[in-house]
């Protein structure tokens, strides 16, 4: 399999390469996903102290915290399926052979960038299609920026599927009971 032995040199040194990138894109991700977190959190403290304390209620903010929410999902898939936790087939990957173990690597990679391609595809059909549209409480906004998530995280997915692919981590198998 030409991804998981590497004879030449420039296939290691690309490989290298590769795996750089997909560690910087996947921890831009994940520090977006954070940042999402707790701007959603920020706001709703907010929205709290608003409603009830200063009884004004900001509407906008429920707006803003869902899809903070929603870009939070979006940014954080790509480190899920960096460290193998996405689709997981343990009790047939713990009872295979090494050999039939890549197979199943290549079946899962292939099964999840088949998904991915779907959410990036319709993603960024639902993005475009939004432009026109505006969010209730904040309609100086398009729902083009809410939608926009679906594409961009995954494209950040790919680059974690491949580096799965490329250098597996298994995490989940090392916490499972």
């Amino acid at each position: 399999m030409f991804f998981y032995n590497f004879p030449f040199q420039a296939d290691i040194a690309m490989k290298e390469k590769f795996l750089r990138l997909e560690h910087w894109t996947s921890r831009l991700a994940l520090y977006g996903a954070c940042a999402m977190l707790l701007l959603a959190a920020s706001l709703a403290m907010f929205q709290i102290i608003t409603r009830f304390v200063l009884e004004l209620p900001a509407e906008w903010t429920e707006v803003l915290i869902r899809f903070s929410l929603i870009w939070m999902v979006f940014l954080g898939i790509p480190t899920a399926f960096r460290q193998g936790a996405m689709v997981s087939v343990d009790v047939l990957y713990r009872w295979s052979p090494p050999r039939f173990r890549r197979v199943l690597d290549w079946v899962v990679c292939l099964a999840a960038i088949g998904l991915i391609a779907i959410i990036i595809w319709w993603g960024w059909d639902y993005a475009v299609r939004g432009k026109v549209q505006t969010m209730a409480g904040l309609e100086s906004l398009s729902m083009f920026w809410a939608y926009l998530a679906m594409p961009v995280g995954g494209l950040f997915s790919l680059m974690g599927i491949l580096g799965n692919l490329l250098d597996p981590q298994r995490l989940e198998l090392e916490t499972a009971v």
